[in-house]
């Protein structure tokens, strides 16, 4: 393919994929369903298992193996930049008087879905293998098939919380501080995987674990006071401070994929270690464009893995998969948040309240399965499983919650009625034989 001809390609993919996807978005929403959702329905409707197979021809003319380089490279950008914003925004001063709360709770809902993933891929051994995994799971496969149940996606569940008019209750706030303890946990545990099962690399994983942490304590000691003097002490324009800042999480992001971990990995770094403004509010005029940059770009990074999506992979050993899955992920998911938060003195309600929300996984999960497909510890069939579990769960999340809230309006009525019927007074001059009082029947 000549260069003109990749460029007119790329334009023509890139025009259907933004209006495809933010269009599916803007349908999600319509539906009391998050955005990402309608992305992600997208990508993988673009992608070869429904295009593909759908309109074989309109797929090859629209997505060449040309322009394949070329979305993935956007779809990096993408991901650098939206992943450096929640590094950024990423402040475990949220937990405030909640932090032994939101602490137990995060600890119960990364721990319980872990050993369920991970004692599951031990114990469905067989159906892995016909899923396209190796005989022999290594380390790092259990430890990554443990964190995919256990990933909370926190822009998703931010979203949801804010939507619901959650944002300033006792479910809400915890939910979202424990789900920022879990990324904390889950990316760590997720970067110790990858490091010790990244592939074919330049290093051997000890010294790209040395190298690791000594990049990381070069980024914890040394850049913060450098960035805060390099751009926020001399006022610098904020447009330079943006490009900058931007160029800062890109190179960290080289270095961590350098090292055989992913570009996620050095973007969240990169964000996390970017000064905040006087008194620690975040500086708008940098949060406002990474948003608005990611958001506009990342239905590629949707499209990209949509591409890795092989439906005709799924025959009855994979949607059996599927459903097991997201039953698993559902519910210990729920289970765990619920019964730690119950435990930490949450009432009944907010505590079935922390647990629902912590059951989203969207975006947050789909960045790690890609990663996990990149580093060789999943086969595509599997990955096709947990994607589509991903959406699941993701799609779960808002009826589950009107769930939640019903239950809640019956209880009152029940307690009501109760309380009702249990003071009601005994009609005057009403008498049993001997003249007692009538008992009042308990309706309750």
């Amino acid at each position: 393919m000549s260069p003109d001809a990749m460029v007119l390609h790329f334009v023509g993919a890139s025009a259907l994929i933004l209006v495809a996807a933010h269009g599916a978005g803007w349908l999600a929403r319509r539906v009391k369903q998050p955005y990402i959702v309608g992305q992600l329905t997208a990508g993988i409707a673009l992608g070869p298992s429904l295009l593909g197979d759908v309109a074989p021809g309109a797929y090859a003319a629209l997505f060449p193996e040309g322009i394949g380089p070329a979305l993935t490279g956007f779809a990096q950008f993408a991901l650098v930049v939206f992943l450096f914003a929640v590094g950024y925004e990423l402040d475990l001063k949220v937990l405030g008087k909640q932090a032994r709360t939101s602490a137990t709770v995060a600890s119960a809902a990364f721990l319980v879905p872990m050993a369920v993933g991970s004692g599951c891929a031990l114990l469905f051994r067989p159906q892995l293998r016909h899923l396209g995994m190796p005989e022999h799971l290594s380390l790092s496969m259990l430890v990554f098939a443990g964190v995919a149940l256990s990933i909370t996606a926190v822009p998703v569940l931010t979203a949801i919380v804010r939507e619901n008019g959650l944002a300033r209750t006792v479910p809400g706030v915890v939910a979202v501080a424990a789900a920022g303890l879990l990324d904390v946990v889950g990316w760590t545990v997720l970067a110790g995987a990858m490091l010790e099962g990244g592939g074919d690399q330049w290093l051997d994983w000890p010294w790209r674990l040395a190298v690791a942490v000594g990049f990381i304590t070069l980024m914890l000691l040394a850049a913060r006071p450098l960035l805060r003097l390099l751009l926020w002490r001399t006022r610098m324009e904020p447009s330079l401070r943006l490009a900058l800042l931007i160029g800062f999480a890109l190179g960290s992001a080289w270095v961590t994929h350098a090292v055989g971990l992913h570009v996620i990995f050095g973007a969240l770094l990169a964000g996390a270690v970017v000064p905040r403004e006087e008194g620690g509010t975040l500086d708008p005029d940098l949060l406002r464009p990474l948003h608005d940059v990611s958001s506009l770009l990342l239905p590629f990074f949707f499209v990209v893995s949509g591409q890795a999506v092989a439906l005709d992979s799924m025959d009855t050993t994979g949607w059996s998969a599927f459903l097991v899955v997201t039953v698993l992920a559902v519910v210990t998911k729920i289970g765990s948040g619920t019964l730690a938060a119950r435990f930490s003195g949450l009432e009944q309600h907010d505590a079935r309240t922390v647990g629902v929300l912590l059951s989203a996984r969207g975006l947050t999960e789909l960045i790690a399965l890609n990663a996990g497909l990149q580093a060789g510890l999943l086969s595509p069939p599997l990955y096709t499983v947990l994607v589509f579990m991903a959406l699941a769960t993701t799609l779960l999340t808002q009826p589950l919650l009107l769930l939640v809230g019903r239950l809640r309006e019956r209880e009152r009525r029940a307690l009501s009625l109760r309380g009702t019927d249990d003071t009601a007074p005994t009609r005057e001059g009403e008498h049993v034989p001997g003249g007692s009082p009538a008992p009042v029947a308990d309706l309750g």
